[in-house]
């Protein structure tokens, strides 16, 4: 059974920065494409960005370009999203979620099947 559990959420300063980490169990994030999706109260939820499974690929939206960073360290099954420099919109419930294949990096929700529960993240401004 694949789990993924996401932490490091919390409230923070515009400008300040965030450390998210995703765990996963029953999984190997080293052999598959890994996602961070995100969601605003009242908005669809959004990708943020995605790691390929060699961990050399990286995909991000434009809203988070040059801000946002993901990483993966292997020997731990674990996934993290460094956000810094943090503005009032990227208030959401962020999520991460496996893909479904070895190179996805794209930002289709359907092709990702595994989800995490969610971690909220709150900017102010």
């Amino acid at each position: 059974q694949v789990q993924l559990v996401e932490s490091g959420g919390g409230l923070v300063q515009a400008g300040g920065s965030l450390r998210l980490s995703c765990a996963a169990s029953g999984r190997t994030v080293s052999m598959y494409g890994m996602g961070w999706f995100r969601q605003a109260p009242g908005k669809e939820r959004e990708f943020v960005g995605a790691i390929g499974w060699s961990g050399r690929s990286t995909n991000y939206a434009d809203p988070v370009k040059g801000r946002f960073t993901i990483s993966k360290d292997n020997a731990k099954n674990t996934v993290y999203l460094q956000m810094n420099n943090l503005k009032a919109e990227d208030t959401a419930v962020y999520y991460c979620a496996g893909a479904r294949s070895t190179y996805y990096i794209g930002s289709s929700p359907n092709e990702y099947n595994y989800w995490g529960q969610g971690t909220q993240v709150t900017v102010s401004s």
